[in-house]
């Protein structure tokens, strides 16, 4: 579905969906000496900000970054903290999300998370899924490798009980059984904070996704900074395996 829109005038291209690693929190922190939890919460702003935008500007999905798989090697206090700031913020935010229209999604493995976490997930899910003027899909416990791992052992249980044969498995069948398929691979990927890596993020999902790694720490990553993100991104000739002739503008 991402294909669509590379015919488009480069000016007029609006991504369908964005990908942020929201990275920098502790050392916003740091530079400003308090501790890492003050980065943390400071960075729910910058998430406020962004969904805002992307509602400003049309965009159908977006899908953050909150808490990988590799983040329970972290501080215990900071992964507790981290635990209460996730269910004080879907308590806070489900009446926004329902007066904007705004469907909230958690993909990953999220049996790992404490019990009260878990079904607050689940009633803010059920709360929101009407809603069809966003898709807010936040990625917790989540890995990429986890991801194609656990879309391959369902699958592979498929074949073992005769449901599906093995040669039916292509590359729309293998999506299909990721965490998401039912809206586009992200067209934009942003991370902020400096690093310039994926960090094993939607592994399969960004195949062809534009990157865009900027020196913006999270909790100052406002409306201005998504605006030059957009503005990169409508810059790009997206090709996908064409030429550039091919997915020239017709006239």
């Amino acid at each position: 579905m991402a294909d669509s829109d590379a015919t488009q005038p480069a000016q007029a291209r609006t991504p369908r969906h964005v990908a942020i690693i929201m990275d920098g929190n502790g050392r916003w922190a740091e530079q400003r000496n308090k501790p890492r939890h003050a980065g943390h919460r400071a960075g729910v702003e910058s998430v406020r900000s962004t969904i805002e935008a992307c509602v400003e500007h049309g965009i159908d999905a977006l899908t953050l970054f909150a808490f990988s798989s590799e983040n329970w090697r972290r501080p215990r206090a900071e992964v507790d903290m981290l635990m209460e700031l996730f269910i004080s913020a879907l308590s806070r935010e489900v009446k926004k999300l329902e007066k904007n229209k705004i469907r909230l999604r958690v993909i990953g493995d999220t049996s790992a998370f404490p019990a009260k976490l878990q079904q607050r997930i689940q009633e803010v899910e059920a709360r929101t899924e009407g809603n069809d003027r966003l898709i807010l899909q936040v990625a917790a416990n989540y890995g990429g490798r986890w991801d194609i791992a656990q879309a391959a052992r369902a699958l592979a249980a498929e074949v073992a009980a005769g449901s599906l044969a093995v040669e039916d498995i292509d590359e729309q069948r293998f999506a299909a059984a990721t965490s998401f398929s039912d809206i586009p691979d992200p067209d934009l990927f942003i991370r902020t904070g400096g690093e310039r890596r994926i960090s094993n993020f939607l592994l399969w999902h960004c195949a062809y996704s534009e990157l865009y790694f900027t020196p913006v720490l999270w909790p100052d990553f406002d409306k201005r900074e998504f605006a030059r993100a957009l503005g990169d991104f409508a810059g790009r000739e997206r090709r996908f395996g064409r030429t550039g002739e091919q997915v020239k503008p017709k006239v």
